[in-house]
């Protein structure tokens, strides 16, 4: 059975008397990317803190393959856990060349340790630079460094704190998949922390999605996208829409028919969630358009009270008919209704969240 490359169990850290972790338990293999997602202010940056040492918890165990680093009596001090560091700044010394920068944590001899800089930095495709200062670097190389310096010591464990925040959006994809590919390689386990849930879906095997100090929902990317445990979770991901209805017999009343609440008492209030992208404007009854199909329930007609054009969808809002609440559809490409004009709309119900409120 292989052993976790991190293991933590329940660490728990409150400052002046607030709790800011409570009971946080994960584990991540190796190879494995695992994300801690959240909103600023949940946790995710002092349980990393944690982890690397920086911080002390209050409650809980810390192990790196197996091996105790620490609880509430034993403490191996940040340099002795086998733990690499990245950040959004780079922390390159700015006097130290591309080769110095890499060989700092190195212990081994001179020549031992020049195979290991020249391994790294044929793998972050940066021999170019070996003799070259931060200065005279992009950002994107700067990363690259960053990567292969965090990497010399051969860390089980990679503890990365939003590091391609301050990349622009297109050389940031082409950096988090090579960064990926060589920790996958040297079969690190990466606990990554995020606040933007498009980052940890692109990067990670697992998200711990992490709320008020703890963990509320772990999962694979598909998992925790197309099952949210509360209208919370599901809103981080996306813009949702939500529907509020009243159980009564078993069913509640919306402006796309009724929908079925099994074992909810009479009177529980409902949250119906859907995405704009599965709320679909009926072009059948538009005169243009095929049929709706069987599972799509009733149709509700909308007016229209916004077009606005994104780039590869349109975001139609409308007024409904039913109950005057506003409701958003994407489209995709090109689709910009006058406003005022009055359209009926279907719902996949395959793809709508029911929670109780």
């Amino acid at each position: 059975m292989t052993v976790p490359r991190l293991e933590i169990r329940d660490i728990a850290k409150s400052f002046g008397g607030r709790a800011v972790v409570g009971g946080v338990s994960l584990s991540v293999m190796p190879g494995q990317v695992t994300c801690l997602l959240g909103p600023s202010g949940c946790g995710k940056s002092t349980t990393l803190r944690i982890i690397a040492g920086v911080d002390t918890q209050d409650s809980g165990t810390i192990h790196v393959d197996g091996a105790l680093m620490c609880d509430t009596v034993t403490r191996v001090p940040p340099e002795g856990r086998s733990i690499g560091l990245m950040f959004q700044d780079f922390a390159l010394f700015p006097h130290l060349s591309v080769a110095d920068n890499v060989g700092f944590g190195l212990r081994g001899g001179a020549t031992e340790n020049a195979n290991r800089i020249t391994e790294l930095l044929e793998k972050v495709g940066m021999t170019r630079h070996l003799k070259a200062y931060p200065h005279e670097l992009s950002g994107g190389e700067q990363q690259r460094i960053a990567l292969a310096r965090a990497l010399a010591p051969k860390p089980k464990v990679m503890l990365m704190d939003e590091p391609f925040s301050g990349l622009d959006d297109r050389l940031r994809d082409d950096i988090r998949d090579e960064t990926l590919a060589v920790l996958k390689e040297e079969g690190t386990g990466v606990l990554l922390v995020t606040h933007e849930p498009q980052e940890a879906m692109r990067m990670a095997d697992e998200i711990a999605l992490m709320r008020n100090g703890q963990i509320v929902q772990r999962g694979a990317p598909y998992n925790i996208y197309n099952a949210p445990v509360d209208k919370q979770a599901a809103s981080f991901f996306s813009d949702i829409n939500v529907i509020r209805g009243e159980v009564l017999g078993a069913l509640t009343d919306t402006p796309f028919g009724q929908f079925l609440a099994p074992g909810l008492p009479n009177g529980t209030a409902l949250d119906i969630v859907i995405r704009p992208q599965h709320l679909k404007i009926d072009f059948d009854r538009a005169g243009r358009g095929p049929n709706p199909t069987p599972t799509d329930g009733t149709p509700a007609r909308g007016i229209v009270q916004r077009a606005r054009f994104l780039g590869n969808e349109s975001l139609v809002e409308f007024k409904m008919d039913f109950d005057g609440s506003i409701l958003k559809a994407a489209v995709p490409s090109v689709f910009l209704p006058k406003v005022g004009t009055p359209l009926w709309l279907m719902i996949r119900r395959d793809r709508c969240f029911v929670f109780a409120r």
